[in-house]
């Protein structure tokens, strides 16, 4: 940490890119033009999102500090370090969830009522603490890096986290880049080692998580395929919705009791065989049949009970129904994934507000972690109760859409239906003045410095 706040900003030769003063001063313009300063809440929550823009300059100036003093060979230990201690705390996660469970491959354990299984990755974390997708992104930078360093076991250790962390987007985002590098630029060795990648790609994908590709192809089809409605026979069940007539809960409820007694009966049938059957086995070429967990049982199903935190959503979707179009519905419609979805309400949301085109919503109105912090409800870490802040835009929009999925059953709770993300907040909230900033102040600025 030094102590030097000459940040060196110009719009030729600029030391620092001009996209934090930018995105720090274009928040200013949305505030009086949206007229948001009549909220004591919401000034809080804006001054909040200024600050970490600063911290987010500080912390890009420190590395900059750091890059001018240090030498070429002391940086690269540094990020081969990074990358050391990241795979270490990587595998220690792993590692936890084996003993945790017992099971060798938690990818498709599905006992403890499938807490682990197709979500295992989201608790490969590494040192930065954050989502399972933070660490992904990161070691796909570094299987790029260490390719181009010449370093395959530490390309193929960035790799292997890469996997851990489940994350299918990122894993399809690094194949395109490998693809391409190895068409246009790469030699022999490089080449190789981006066969060995794809290789562990597909032994994930096939042997260790075979879910996970289940899961997408599930994702494809219902984006581009309307999904069946389901059937009466389906569907019926003991609720307000599916029996509306004495005679159908009598019915129902008949059922349901002689389905039980069968499963007594078969279970007593089973108990009376299976003595028999073990006695015999050790006469079976000396072999001995362990007898597999019934993974119908309900420690190996997705748990049914609605939890504290889903319970806590269904409150305030109760509290709130009129201002919830899409999770005040009874019934779930699949369709497509959350962050589609935010995306095509933020276009919508400009048809019919032009005039917040140029320099968006606002912080915290529409698409940021930062908004659904200030709610109160716990995502993005504790934000104090009478400091509360909900846009309504925000409100009939994002909330509402991750609201739909997460406070559904777990098998809904995905990265991929979290509707907001960087590109989404950037337009939403900070318009095309922000969107400009970023093309031309950030990634303008990163275009020239490779080049330098």
């Amino acid at each position: 940490m030094q102590s030097n706040f000459r940040f060196g900003f110009s719009f030729k030769n600029s030391r620092l890119p001009l996209f934090y003063p930018l995105v720090i001063g274009i928040p200013f313009i949305g505030l009086v033009a949206n007229k948001n300063y009549g909220s004591p809440n919401y000034l809080l929550l804006f001054l909040t999102g200024i600050a970490f823009w600063g911290l987010c300059l500080l912390t890009v100036h420190q590395i900059k500090l750091s890059v001018e003093s240090n030498s070429v060979e002391i940086i690269q230990k540094t990020i081969l370090v990074f990358f050391i201690i990241n795979a270490i705390l990587s595998f220690y996660n792993i590692a936890h969830i084996i003993w945790e469970t017992g099971a060798v491959n938690p990818y498709r354990y599905q006992g403890m009522y499938q807490k682990y299984f197709i979500g295992t990755g989201d608790y490969i974390r590494g040192l930065t603490f954050d989502t399972s997708t933070t660490n992904a992104v990161l070691n796909t930078f570094g299987v790029i890096y260490f390719l181009d360093k010449k370093k395959p076991v530490m390309a193929l250790i960035c790799m292997a986290v890469l996997l851990l962390t489940g994350s299918n987007f990122t894993n399809l985002v690094l194949l395109l880049v490998l693809t391409f590098s190895f068409i246009f630029k790469s030699n022999k060795d490089q080449k190789s080692l981006m066969i060995v990648c794809v290789i562990f790609l597909m032994v994930f994908m096939a042997k260790i998580s075979p879910q996970n590709h289940k899961y997408v192809f599930a994702s494809i089809e219902n984006i581009f395929h309307k999904p069946k409605p389901q059937n009466e026979a389906a569907i019926a069940s003991i609720s307000r919705d599916s029996l509306v007539t004495p005679e159908a809960i009598k019915r129902k409820i008949a059922q349901n009791y002689i389905d039980s007694v069968s499963y007594v009966l078969i279970k007593k049938d089973l108990l009376k065989i299976a003595p028999s059957v073990l006695l015999a086995l050790p006469n079976y070429h000396g072999r001995v049949l362990i007898v597999p967990p019934d993974i119908n049982k309900p420690p190996y199903l997705t748990p049914t009970d609605t939890t504290f935190e889903e319970r806590k959503l269904l409150t305030f979707i109760n509290a709130h129904e009129s201002d919830l179009p899409i999770s005040r519905q009874t019934v779930f419609k699949p369709g497509l994934p959350g962050e589609l979805k935010g995306i095509l309400q933020t276009i919508v949301f400009f048809q019919h507000h032009p005039a917040k085109i140029i320099a968006g919503d606002g912080i915290g109105n529409f698409s940021s972690k930062l908004a659904f912090r200030a709610t109160g409800l716990g995502f993005e870490g504790e934000y104090p109760a009478k400091f509360i802040f909900i846009s309504r835009d925000f409100l009939s929009n994002h909330l509402d859409v991750y609201l739909n999925f997460f406070s559904k059953r777990g098998g809904l709770h995905s990265l991929t239906n979290t509707p907001f993300s960087v590109y989404d907040q950037l337009i939403a909230e900070y318009g095309l003045l922000g969107i400009i900033a970023f093309i031309i102040f950030y990634l303008g600025f990163s275009r020239s410095t490779l080049r330098n």
